[in-house]
């Protein structure tokens, strides 16, 4: 289901259909509101939304959301982290807004952050980590991760109190921020992925750092705006300036340290699934996200990296 080719025109049954398989994929569903906005081919109203779960054999609502019948037991689970989302996000994301602050002084080579997964799309609890998509200079994907990886476990030894599930848990401290996709600038002009899920993945993220780097991303890939033209207009939800001064100079990230950073970070990597070895649906969960990310997926021996 991933890599379909840009959306034609269709039938609006048809256009809801296959925005709410989508976001099946992902594990969640919206509300008929917030589907219509979000529809896959452009904003709908929300009657038009309704019209079409009523029309087509294989939507239904559930908890209020719209679904597809098969994931009509879900609903129930999904309506309970939409509602954990209230209480659980605000602070997650000051936090995130702090760590934010400090990866981009100390790796000026990162020239976009936006925050992604549950804490961007409404369905985010105690629990979950917080995904981030990096946009970095040529040749710096593997030290960005490492640079996000050893803020986010000094960040975490703060915060060991955090709430786990079998995704977060880990020996020293809890999985707190996680780099989710990490772009080159190269990369992006254009974006070997042009299909319904890479639109969405950026149409679902908020960008709170480099806005003018993921504007550059979407205006140099306007086959994206074939399957979601809300990107056009989408406005963020925080901005974050970038910073005056720098704590280290871009000149201390060689590109030739890059793999250097991709052997220190593909053991750890490594080491973190060995932890999750007895839990299968953490397992699962990894290997799905990594499917959704590919070619661009990091430490992964049958895709180039």
């Amino acid at each position: 289901m991933i890599g379909h080719s840009p959306a034609q025109s269709s039938s609006t049954s048809e256009r809801v259909r296959r925005t709410a398989a989508l976001l099946s994929r992902r594990g969640f569903a919206l509300d008929a509101g917030r589907l219509a906005s979000t529809c896959l081919g452009g904003a709908l109203a929300e009657q038009d939304v309704r019209w079409a779960v009523a029309a087509s054999p294989e939507l239904t609502f559930a908890q209020d959301l719209v679904v597809l019948r098969s994931d009509g037991t879900r609903a129930v689970a999904i309506r309970s982290r939409a509602a954990a989302h209230a209480t659980d996000a605000p602070p997650y994301l000051e936090m995130t807004v702090l760590f934010v602050r400090t990866l981009v002084r100390v790796a000026p080579f990162i020239r976009s952050v936006s925050i992604a997964g549950s804490l961007a799309s409404g369905g985010f609890r105690a629990t979950d980590d917080v995904d981030l998509n990096l946009i970095v200079d040529d040749g710096r994907r593997h030290l960005a991760y490492v640079a996000v990886n050893v803020l986010a476990l000094l960040h975490a030894l703060r915060h060991r109190a955090k709430p786990v599930d079998d995704l977060t848990r880990r020996p020293l401290a809890p999985r707190l921020m996680t780099a989710n996709l990490i772009l080159e600038r190269s990369q992006c002009h254009p974006l070997a992925r042009q299909d319904e899920d890479m639109a969405f993945e950026l149409l679902m993220s908020q960008p709170i750092f480099g806005l003018d780097i993921f504007d550059e991303v979407v205006e140099a890939n306007p086959a994206l705006l074939d399957h979601f033209p809300q990107l056009e207009s989408r406005s963020p939800m925080l901005v974050i300036e970038a910073p005056a001064r720098p704590w280290l100079p871009v000149w201390l990230f060689p590109a030739i340290f890059d793999g250097f950073a991709r052997k220190i970070g593909g053991s750890a990597w490594r080491f973190m699934q060995w932890t999750r070895r007895g839990k299968p649906d953490a397992l699962a969960r990894v290997a799905y996200v990594r499917a959704t990310m590919r070619p661009y997926t990091l430490f992964d021996e049958t895709h180039p990296t």
